[in-house]
């Protein structure tokens, strides 16, 4: 009985960490098929980033401002392979090393970048829904091209 239920053991672990390495073997895309791509860092256990999460599941204007972009996520803790093009180079890192690439200290941390990997925007910490709205107008409008972000908000009445 005990030699049972070790095989069993021994097999359940040996097939987990077989799907654990084909899983991990696959990088995650990050380069955007629309014109702007947002990447959001996180952090296990953040609490804002949670709260982001909620928002972008759940704040219907933020939703539909968001169709016409890509969101991306990224954990500084993980070391899954992603690929991803910057300043039109294209490479593939792990998702920890991204996070070292991009200079990431502060959770979340949200990039906007275009097709070519440029970055055109970084926001870090956690922004409310109306203001992460009038953001992701700000980059898709390319007003980032004429104007600081600041001034932008203040404009729409966003903060």
């Amino acid at each position: 009985m005990k030699r049972l239920m070790f095989l069993i053991l021994f097999v359940l672990m040996l097939t987990s960490c077989q799907k654990g390495k084909s899983a991990s073997s696959e990088s995650k895309s990050l380069i955007p098929r629309k014109d702007y791509a947002m990447l959001i860092v996180e952090s296990q256990g953040c609490i804002y980033c949670k709260q982001l999460d909620k928002d972008l599941k759940t704040n219907q204007e933020l939703i539909q401002t968001l169709k016409d972009m890509d969101v991306y996520r990224v954990l500084a803790e993980s070391n899954a392979p992603v690929f991803i093009k910057l300043d039109g180079k294209e490479m593939t890192t792990t998702e920890d090393k991204l996070v070292d690439i991009l200079g990431v200290r502060s959770y979340p941390h949200i990039i906007f970048y275009n097709k070519e990997g440029r970055v055109v925007l970084q926001v870090p910490g956690y922004v409310p829904p109306k203001t992460l709205t009038c953001v992701v107008n700000y980059v898709k409008a390319q007003e980032f091209e004429k104007k600081k972000l600041m001034d932008y908000l203040k404009e729409q009445r966003c903060i």
